[in-house]
């Protein structure tokens, strides 16, 4: 039953996504939900030896158990998700990496893999993502509804400190030194609470103007309207953007042909693009390359800050 899902790659940029469908049995009920295959090392069955020590009392893992030398902790989805899973079949583990973090998760089963473009995968209505932020979207599959799952929530509520900090650290003063301006960012996260919380930590440094999107789609709409607005006044593209701090994953469009798309446009190209998602690892990290990121950063890395002013007063001096 184990299969690794390593060798499964797509091109950058072209707006594709591999999505690995997989189910809950539940009593009278299979739900089912999706995770991008960029994150999934590979699925195996449940270790016969899981041990559960009193760190994890209280949370939705199961446990943890030794996978090729390495401690991993193991979550029950059906668990976080508030679910009631039924085992009337062997259930699988499903072994994942993002955030820099190996993690498995408990899983009824798996089905297949399905080709997609991020355009297919539609945010979720004001009532579902009320009802669960454990969600970021819905795909309608073979007559079927199937949720796609934030993981990195997953992660984050068993270990704060893998979340993104709320802020209230120390600002040095000597990082306002050099800067004239604030740094407009226009920043596109399909994460409510990654967008309010990036905007919080970035402007309370002072250095920073932060304009929020939900997704790719609005970020370029809003581009091509600054595009237009520069060529209409005579101004530069600076006087309103320096920088775009983009996440991977969206529905519609996603970080990586968003990056081509700024990358193409002989108007936007020398505008800088960050990339700042779970899925920068180092076996990922060609694929932002490949689009032309200006840099990559995994969450919650907020050391991004600092390469982003650098960025920004390097290219504002040298257009003095």
């Amino acid at each position: 039953m184990a299969a690794n899902l390593s060798n499964i790659l797509l091109e950058s940029g072209t707006n594709e996504v591999e999505v690995l469908e997989l189910f809950i049995d539940e009593e009278n009920y299979q739900g089912f939900y999706g995770v991008n295959v960029a994150k999934v090392l590979e699925i195996i069955p449940v270790p016969k030896k899981i041990i559960r020590p009193p760190a994890l009392a209280g949370t939705s893992a199961v446990g943890m158990f030794n996978h090729r030398d390495k401690i991993i902790v193991l979550i029950d989805l059906a668990a976080w998700l508030g679910r009631n899973r039924i085992e009337n079949r062997p259930p699988a583990v499903l072994i994942t990496e993002f955030n820099n973090v190996v993690t498995a998760f408990l899983v009824s089963g798996v089905t297949r893999i399905h080709r997609l473009t991020w355009g297919d995968i539609k945010p979720l209505d004001g009532y579902i993502e009320g009802m669960s932020e454990c969600l970021t979207g819905v795909i309608y599959l073979d007559k079927k509804i199937v949720f796609l799952l934030d993981l990195e929530k997953a992660i984050s509520d068993l270990n704060p400190e893998l979340a993104i900090s709320e802020g209230g650290d120390e600002i040095p003063e000597t990082f306002l030194t050099g800067i004239d301006q604030p740094i407009k960012v226009l920043h596109a996260d399909d994460s409510g609470v990654i967008r309010t919380t990036v905007k919080r930590r970035l402007e309370e440094t002072k250095a920073f103007s932060v304009t929020s999107v939900m997704n790719g789609d609005a970020a370029w709409s809003y581009l091509t309207g600054l595009k237009k607005q520069a060529e209409e006044e005579n101004s530069a593209l600076t006087d309103f953007v320096d920088v775009v701090l983009t996440d991977i994953e969206m529905p519609g469009v996603d970080g990586y042909h968003l990056c081509k798309l700024i990358k193409d446009d002989h108007n936007l190209r020398s505008l800088p693009v960050i990339l700042f998602s779970s899925l920068i690892t180092d076996k990922l990290a060609h694929k932002g390359q490949s689009v032309g990121a200006d840099g990559q950063f995994a969450k919650p890395d907020m050391q991004l800050m600092g390469f982003i002013k650098k960025l920004v007063e390097e290219r504002r001096r040298a257009n003095c």
